[in-house]
């Protein structure tokens, strides 16, 4: 193996291992499509009364952190997917064309985060603090450069359609914020 492959194989490993550790260290099991439970892995135990997240195949997706912050800095400017994920709110963005903006930790650090946009005309959501416990659920798009008229993400990515599906074939999402849930 070159040097310059091994050196990119240990950048790529100790980025996961760090990742990895601090999700773990949140309190939040390593979650994704080949990770979890069956890994011998304890999850955290879901806030009770949230709903079943459901990826396309309405298959339930458990919450999916690592997975989604790998493919914050893995995958093109807008790829979708969707996005089971949950952490503190760690900054607050301006409200926009009826639409709340805040930003949640999903790694070890605050600047590992994504953008949760959630859509007011599903009702009004609490005011919402720095700190405050957010699960969401909902369409991933990685937003590192603008799309049309959206602007990218200060966060990289966003996940949004964050509530209930009003469009036949396409999944529900919702948001909780310390354990109510809005939107769904």
């Amino acid at each position: 193996m070159s040097r310059s492959v091994g050196s990119l194989a240990s950048c790529c490993a100790t980025f996961v291992m760090a990742l990895w550790a601090g999700v773990a260290q949140a309190g939040q099991g390593p979650q994704g499509p080949d990770q979890g439970a069956d890994q011998g892995q304890a999850l955290a135990p879901q806030i009770s009364g949230i709903p079943a997240c459901f990826d396309t195949n309405h298959v339930v997706l458990e919450i999916n952190n690592i997975q989604v912050a790998y493919w914050k800095t893995t995958t093109p400017n807008q790829f979708h997917s969707r996005a089971h994920v949950r952490g503190p709110v760690v900054r607050i963005y301006n409200d926009h064309a009826g639409h709340n903006h805040m930003s949640v930790q999903i790694g070890s650090t605050a600047d590992v985060a994504i953008e949760l946009i959630y859509n007011q005309e599903f009702g009004a959501l609490p005011e919402v603090v720095v700190g405050a416990e957010v699960e969401t659920c909902g369409d991933y798009i990685t937003s590192t450069a603008q799309s049309g008229t959206y602007p990218a993400s200060p966060d990289g990515a966003i996940v949004h359609w964050v509530h209930r599906s009003t469009r036949p074939g396409h999944e529900s999402g919702y948001v909780a914020i310390s354990g109510v849930v809005y939107g769904y």
